[in-house]
């Protein structure tokens, strides 16, 4: 496992209008962008860079407000305001195109960028050119909210945000783990700490609007799914309660064409089978 503290000596910062985006840039190759999800940050990706940087050009980005980022309070949180600054981000790196591997909500950033993509692609300033997903809401009919997070949309949600109690909050990722490939105390304990740095828990109630948007953009962000010509897969952790073997039924309704790999875990399939994640992309992307 990666330290955090290696973790951050590892990165550098951009500048945006909003604050700073911390990112860790690694490895060789076509850039393949890697994008996290809700509630944590770019550590994520700390098991599997080492091995993908041996193919490709890594950029692990913390999004606004997660993280080792910047977390101002009076910042837009919205899918398209994240996507806006990663955008800027690649744009600052001088890329034109991208590979990406998106976990949770960097989903919905990843649906709004298909949608960009197809509606309006000469406005892009940084195309994507194939996508592997891993666990998140494809579609919001098939996501299961768990209970932490319909609290956090409720209107009590603010105050469960600035006093998220640290027992709740490890127990509300381990939940979402597999049954065999729990975190370790050290893994849950490094969460609390990436998501308290500058009071990052204040924001929970903010950062878990993409929820509605999902519901909000069903059209638009399904739409890019099914209309897209952008090579896309999905890895899916199957234990999942949130987004697993039930997300993968739809997905392969709607999506009969598409490839859909299954792994006997849970919704953090890059941190509970790390290799078998590598070896998927490898044999899908043709990787030698």
């Amino acid at each position: 496992m990666t330290s955090l503290a290696a973790w951050h000596t590892r990165g550098q910062f951009h500048d945006s209008i909003a604050g700073r985006l911390f990112y860790v840039r690694e490895g060789e190759g076509e850039p393949l962008l890697m994008l996290h999800g809700f509630p944590t940050s770019s550590w994520d990706w700390h098991k599997v860079i080492n091995e993908l940087g041996q193919h490709f050009d890594c950029i692990a980005p913390d999004k606004l407000g997660y993280g080792f980022s910047d977390k101002p309070e009076s910042a837009d949180y919205s899918v398209s305001a994240h996507l806006d600054r990663i955008l800027h981000l690649l744009e600052s790196l001088g890329l034109q195109q991208v590979s990406l591997l998106t976990h949770d909500n960097g989903n919905s950033l990843t649906q709004e960028w298909l949608a960009r993509q197809l509606n309006s692609p000469n406005a892009l300033p940084v195309k994507l050119t194939r996508v592997c997903f891993l666990n998140g809401g494809l579609f919001p009919e098939t996501h299961r909210a768990r209970l932490g997070q319909r609290l956090l949309l409720s209107p009590a949600g603010r105050v469960l945000a600035y006093a998220m109690p640290k027992p709740l909050f490890m127990r509300s990722i381990a939940e979402v783990f597999g049954k065999n490939t729990q975190p370790s105390v050290l893994e849950l304990n490094s969460y609390w700490l990436l998501l308290n740095l500058q009071q990052g828990q204040r924001l929970l109630h903010r950062h878990i609007r993409y929820i509605r948007e999902r519901q909000q953009q069903r059209e638009r962000w399904v739409g890019g799914l099914v209309n897209t010509d952008v090579p896309y897969f999905l890895i899916d952790g199957v234990q999942d309660p949130v987004s697993g073997g039930h997300m993968v039924q739809r997905y392969r309704q709607l999506l009969p064409k598409r490839l859909a790999i299954e792994l006997d875990c849970g919704h953090f399939p890059q941190m509970e089978k790390p290799n078998e994640v590598v070896t998927a992309i490898r044999e899908h992307w043709q990787l030698v």
